[in-house]
């Protein structure tokens, strides 16, 4: 016997206030949900035509969501609260694909960063090792010169993340792909995110640490943004 999609059958569902047919019940594709995995579900009951708690219920699915980087606020650094979210080990997870579910705890981690006055939150992963930002790469330049990122193993080896490899041994500059711990921070110079959307960000605070965008900052800030236009 075969199932009936959930997709197609006969009846009426409720839909943003109103009874619909239920095969005109649809969502756009580049809904937020399916992307940022920002949808969260209900079951409720009826009992005799009522549902039970239907208020409470309904009150459960109330989330409210956070923005991305204020472009102003961009070039003078951002500022990352540390969360207290981690990411999964691979055993749990698929972490090195573009899952929407993985960017559950990235949404949370930065809305709750936000609340404490910062832009976005940095992630350890689930064995307490720097990992990422919520929705980048990050870059740590080093007092030894060298420019340092977390070893991807439990999480996306980002396109630009890449790049900027390339870029950085182009130029002449050794990159090290390890484990970093939280306390490494106190020994960095400069730091900045990587990614689709952040391109390449500045970072002048995680946590309790600091740090000054400089002139490596800026020349990756710049040569990412001549690359990518230039290949347009």
């Amino acid at each position: 016997m075969s199932l009936i999609p959930f997709d197609d059958r006969d009846g009426f569902i409720w839909m943003d206030g109103e009874m619909v047919s239920w095969r005109d019940a649809k969502t756009h594709t580049l809904t937020h949900a399916l992307h940022y995995a920002s949808q969260v579900f209900e079951g409720e009951r009826a009992y005799g035509g009522n549902i039970f708690k239907s208020r409470a219920h309904t009150e459960r699915l109330r989330w409210q969501w956070p923005s991305y980087f204020d472009p102003e606020t961009k070039m003078k650094g951002i500022t990352l609260d540390v969360s207290s979210w981690r990411r999964p080990s691979p055993e749990s997870a698929p972490v090195h694909a573009k899952a929407a579910g993985l960017y559950t705890i990235c949404t949370l981690s930065k809305h709750n960063a936000e609340k404490h006055g910062f832009q976005d939150s940095l992630m350890l992963d689930y064995r307490g090792y720097i990992a990422e930002a919520t929705g980048a790469n990050v870059f740590f330049l080093m007092e030894d010169g060298k420019l340092h990122t977390p070893l991807a193993d439990c999480f996306l080896n980002g396109i630009t993340r890449q790049t900027i490899i390339e870029m950085a041994k182009e130029k002449g500059i050794e990159v090290v792909e390890r484990h970093i711990e939280l306390s490494e921070l106190a020994t960095v110079k400069e730091c900045f995110l990587t990614g689709t959307a952040a391109e390449v960000t500045p970072v002048s605070q995680i946590g309790d640490y600091h740090f000054t965008p400089d002139a490596l900052t800026r020349d990756f800030v710049q040569g990412y943004s001549d690359l990518v236009n230039n290949h347009a």
